[in-house]
């Protein structure tokens, strides 16, 4: 067997062990200061003031190109949505409808168009 003392991966193991201990107490201090945490709270105010500028012009640019914005097709959506649902229970209640009824839904009287055109009368006229 190897020697601990002459392994080099539990030397490598234990120089990245020692690393992580220091750069975790330095993160710790530095965290600690009410420094760190102002710095912290401007920079998630200027990131959230930026995103809400970039939203409002991403907005005027697409009335400008005459284009639903994102909350505009997310409201079409949910209504269309709500119209699919709705026709489903019509339907439901139209094959309920006409299964008490008595009809058939499948028949070949209701795919076929009705018939306009007349045979010619037996006693028409000859040429």
């Amino acid at each position: 067997m190897t020697d601990k003392t002459h392994d080099p991966v539990a030397m490598w193991q234990k120089m990245v062990g020692e690393m992580e201990k220091g750069f975790n107490s330095f993160a710790n201090q530095a965290m600690a200061s009410p420094e760190f945490s102002q710095v912290v709270n401007r920079a998630g105010g200027v990131a959230a003031g930026a995103q809400k500028q970039l939203g409002e012009l991403m907005e005027k640019y697409l009335v400008t190109m005459n284009l639903p914005s994102r909350e505009q097709v997310t409201g079409l959506a949910e209504r269309l949505q709500a119209m699919e649902g709705q026709i489903g229970e019509i339907k439901s209640m139209l094959s309920q409808m006409a299964a008490s009824s008595g009809l058939s839904q499948g028949s070949d009287t209701a795919s076929r168009p009705p018939r306009t055109k007349r045979p010619p009368s037996e006693g028409g006229e000859q040429a």
